[in-house]
């Protein structure tokens, strides 16, 4: 490749946050070059609005993706698996994570309390290609579902924070919110969360891993995992900022249940979030 290209588009909460990421980035691909690894390449400030395209670039250095695309929607097959992080967040277990299940002040004053609670109330979600607020939000409602159906409507915000902002607008009832961001949104903004409040977290699942294109290789593969971590290192404070506690290496059959929480949800006939 004459020219990589590199970005960190998942976990941007707030501008500050995506400072941090970003500066995280730099350190680490300018340690992985020293090691031997491509030095010549760009790191985009905005991701476009379409990953998938940018995930399956034949260029890509590094960037992170959700689980879901990478087990149910074939990007395994196109990437790398460099990297999982590890954060430091409720809800977290080494380099797993769980969703919270978060409903508006007013639905839960009407007694939304509990997810079966939640029975014909409005949900949001931020995407259809999304574990932590579509797949495991399905999974986890899936037991309560009838004739494949458990809630009264569902709309598509696009991110986490609008679906928060659609609890506080009272535009919806409830949804699953990565817990990552979450505790990101508490340490940032904690007013963003007032009219919200948390009643169950889903399953755990593997966490949203750092990939780069199959053309970088194993061996180049390790030496950024070892870059990754350096970089972390290199800032303590940066990294309590983004509550980074570490990188692990899983391997692609480690995030299988992903897929079997798909899977558990189309047994039971609800094998789409309504």
């Amino acid at each position: 490749m004459s020219r990589w290209t590199a970005t960190l588009p998942m976990y941007n909460v707030t501008p500050q946050h995506g400072r941090l990421w970003r500066a995280l980035l730099r350190d680490a691909l300018e340690a992985f070059a020293r090691a031997g690894g491509p030095g010549d390449f760009v790191i985009l400030e905005e991701a476009p609005d379409e990953l998938m395209p940018l995930w399956r670039r034949p260029d890509l250095l590094l960037s992170q993706t959700c689980g879901f695309p990478y087990r149910m929607l074939g990007l395994q097959e196109a990437v790398h698996l460099v990297a999982t992080p590890v954060f430091d967040a409720e809800g977290c277990e080494g380099a797993h994570y769980r969703s919270a299940i978060a409903v508006s002040a007013a639905a839960w004053a009407r007694g939304a309390t509990t997810l079966a609670a939640c029975r014909g109330l409005r949900a949001a979600c931020n995407g259809k290609d999304s574990h932590s607020g579509m797949n495991a939000l399905r999974h986890a409602a899936a037991p309560l579902a009838r004739d494949g159906r458990f809630f009264s409507s569902l709309i598509w915000t696009g991110s986490h924070l609008n679906s928060l902002l659609a609890l506080s607008a009272e535009a919806a009832d409830i949804a699953a919110i990565d817990c990552v961001t979450l505790a990101f949104l508490r340490d940032a903004c904690p007013e963003k969360l007032r009219d919200v409040k948390i009643i169950g977290m889903t399953a755990l699942a593997p966490g949203l891993p750092f990939i780069a294109s199959r053309a970088l290789g194993d061996r180049l593969g390790a030496l950024l995992f070892d870059a990754l971590e350096s970089a972390r290192q290199a800032d303590a404070g940066r990294a309590r900022s983004l509550r980074l506690h570490g990188f692990a290496r899983l391997a692609s059959s480690d995030y299988a249940p992903i897929e079997q929480m798909a899977q558990f949800a189309a047994e039971l006939g609800y094998g789409e979030l309504r």
